[in-house]
């Protein structure tokens, strides 16, 4: 049997975008879902699948609005918070920490997605190099976050940027391998359900049945092909404002800029057979060999 784990915060994390010292203040409630992942790994889709889930099939919802980024630096926080006490509705909340920089609630549901750090980079690059940082500068002064250290500017390709990345530990984000190993050790508790992008990728229609069954929200079968329809990708490219933090304002090009092409295996044609190593090699030397395996294939083994 399961049994619950349940973590106690040991860090606080503040670096560049995200802050976790707001879930310090956050009022869990007892039927609360929190989306978990490392950036670009499939949480604006979780949260939108949640949001179907929860009502419906209904199409016109604000995701990013209702389903709040918690840990998003810029974020007013008083008023995010006061939002969140409002909501009448379940609430489903988005987080990019790793587990030990989160405040757990043992009634609560955690859902966390997983990805392959190869296909994490690719789509991070697309995110970064498209940072629009008078926009960036301007929410961090209203925000009044403006010591948080801001997104540097990059100057490379994207397979300088994959050296990079794993040559200092996720820079300019926080460790991919820290997050991942995190949420790893949660594997087990009743609360906690991991999922693999690749996974969603191949069988939509039987992950959101899954999942709906984890977060113990029956699904309306009358709107279940709605539900499908407003979660493919194409449907949540061309209503991509509703979806993307700040309405997609801090990337040049807005929000559609944000959901680039949802695809895996972009650097398979790109990377070298020596650099396809350099980082298997660092994979097996910083997660154990059932975790690398899930996060390489989305099996649990």
């Amino acid at each position: 049997m399961n049994q619950m784990i349940s973590p106690v915060k040991t860090t606080e994390l503040q670096k560049s975008i995200i802050d976790s010292t707001i879930w310090n203040d956050f009022q869990y409630r007892n039927d609360d879902i929190v989306i978990g992942t490392y950036s670009k790994s499939g949480t604006t889709w979780m949260q939108q699948i949640v949001s179907q889930l929860i009502f419906s099939g209904e199409e016109t919802h604000d995701v990013a609005e209702i389903s709040p980024w918690l840990d998003f630096a810029f974020s007013p926080k008083e008023a995010v918070l006061a939002q969140l006490e409002a909501q009448a509705h379940r609430r489903f909340i988005k987080t990019h920490l790793p587990a030990d920089a989160l405040l757990f609630n043992d009634n609560a549901k955690y859902i966390y997605i997983g990805r392959d750090g190869r296909d994490v980079l690719w789509s991070l690059y697309n995110h970064v190099v498209n940072i629009d940082h008078d926009q960036q500068r301007q929410l961090a002064e209203k925000s009044g976050k403006t010591e948080l250290p801001q997104m540097p500017r990059l100057d490379m390709s994207v397979v300088e940027y994959f050296h990079y990345w794993l040559d200092h530990d996720g820079e300019p984000f926080w460790s991919f391998w820290h997050h991942i190993r995190s949420w790893w050790s949660l594997r087990n508790s009743p609360n906690v359900y991991l999922v693999h992008f690749a996974n969603l990728k191949q069988d939509m229609a039987g992950e959101i049945r899954r999942i709906a069954d984890f977060i113990e929200q029956p699904i309306d079968e009358s709107v279940w092909p709605d539900i499908l329809q407003h979660c493919s990708f194409e449907h949540m490219k061309s209503h991509a404002e509703k979806y993307v933090p700040a309405g997609g304002s801090i990337w040049k090009g807005g929000a559609r800029t944000f959901m680039n092409k949802g695809n895996n295996g972009r650097w398979r044609d790109v990377l070298s057979a020596a650099e396809i190593e350099k980082y298997e090699q660092l994979v097996a030397r910083e997660l154990d060999s059932d975790c690398a395996h899930w996060l390489a294939t989305g099996e649990l083994r």
